[in-house]
């Protein structure tokens, strides 16, 4: 508070009280305040844009790339510092330009914060600033949940009450590629993955070649991404039944997004579970969701962070709906935040960070396949050692 509003106050308590001690006393009340809040800490807000280097081509339906713009973000307060990203793959339609300008609007609002942090009043003044920036809210809500944690000296999964051991395997994503080598390559890498999760939305001739290439290795089960990329429900019936004999266990995104009443219909032809992905980017999205599809894909980066997937995962689970947790291409500051709520959820694919060869921190561990959250205060991040 602005010392010119104690200054104001005082004067209109002359005016109010009869006594010369009452005015002192409420002097030294308004003084003693500003001075309490003139030595408490304030946060700082820092960013800086990030190249995320892929250990290969990284296909899906309509692309193929090789990078993945990140922003990194950081909070600190006093000793600790909460880490954040956000991760922006072309879809989601945010640039680095586009979020250091949303955290440079944020910047205000994060560095007047001081203990205790509350977490959730925040975020409301920061999803108010502007609408969309999605990918960019999400790296300040992660930050600020990092951070509070380790001012707390607990994991966030101890404060959420989260049971560490009810942690479910995450696939592993292998990417469309048209080199058949390089395909059971990255199968064979992925010796470690118990699930593995198969980008398709090709030509027909295409996707029965990955899964032909990646059968003649593994019998594990598969997760299959469509990436929107099949153009008619026939189709998609068709790809369905060929995938479900072939140990395909559930299907993101069959159809472009717009197509909910072909989604319907597929849904009740086949017993696969089948998953909105791009359909699902928030959690105003979820209800509407719930007729067409049998369940929904959260994203950390599509929702605006932790605060927002908590709801999701709620809500969805009210309506009957299957969850997966999953994640766009990211460090381990996103990965090991978005593993926190995977004991909420049916499925993850939470491999962001191994897909990226130059990742900067340490986080959530992957033991079997498994996802396993580590004893360490806030989402568990810290940076690479050199």
């Amino acid at each position: 508070m602005h010392i010119e509003l104690f200054l104001s106050a005082f004067a209109a308590s002359i005016h109010t009280k009869k006594t010369y001690m009452k005015r002192v006393l409420f002097l030294v009340v308004v003084l003693s305040t500003l001075l309490l809040q003139s030595c408490k800490e304030t946060a700082q807000l820092s960013y800086e844009p990030f190249t995320g280097e892929l250990r290969h081509a990284f296909g899906i339906s309509t692309n193929t790339r090789t990078t993945t713009p990140i922003v990194l973000t950081r909070i600190t307060l006093g000793e600790q510092t909460g880490y954040g990203e956000a991760a922006l793959p072309p879809y989601l339609k945010e640039t680095q330009e586009s979020v250091c300008a949303f955290l440079q609007l944020a910047e205000p609002v994060i560095n007047s914060c001081t203990e205790p942090l509350n977490v959730d009043s925040i975020m409301q003044i920061v999803n108010e600033l502007a609408p969309g920036n999605h990918a960019a809210k999400a790296s300040i809500d992660i930050a600020l949940h990092d951070l509070y944690g380790k001012l707390q000296g607990q994991p966030l999964w101890q404060i959420w009450d989260i049971d560490p051991q009810a942690t479910p395997c995450t696939s592993y994503t292998i990417g469309y590629d048209d080199n058949d080598s390089i395909v059971l390559l990255k199968v064979r890498e992925a010796d470690w993955a118990k699930i593995l999760k198969v980008k398709l939305g090709r030509e027909e001739q295409e996707d029965k070649r990955m899964i032909t290439l990646i059968r003649s290795l593994t019998d594990k089960p598969i997760y299959v991404d469509a990436n929107q990329g099949w153009p008619t429900q026939e189709h998609a019936l068709k790809m369905c039944q060929w995938l479900a004999e072939r140990g395909v266990v559930l299907v993101e995104q069959p159809m472009p997004k717009h197509m909910n009443e072909e989604h319907r219909w597929l849904c009740e032809q086949v017993d696969l579970p089948i998953l909105a992905d791009e359909a699902c980017q928030t959690l105003d999205d979820v209800a509407a969701l719930q007729p067409y599809y049998d369940g929904i894909n959260i994203k950390l980066m599509k929702c605006g962070g932790l605060a927002q997937a908590r709801k999701m995962i709620t809500l969805a689970r009210e309506l009957g709906m299957q969850v997966m947790i999953g994640c766009m291409t990211e460090t381990s500051a996103g990965i090991s935040a978005a593993a926190t709520l995977s004991a909420l959820v049916d499925y993850a694919d939470l491999d962001g960070h191994v897909l990226i060869a130059n990742d900067p921190y340490e986080g959530i561990q992957l033991v079997d396949g498994k996802l396993t959250l580590v004893n360490k205060p806030g989402t568990g991040v810290t940076l690479r050692e050199l």
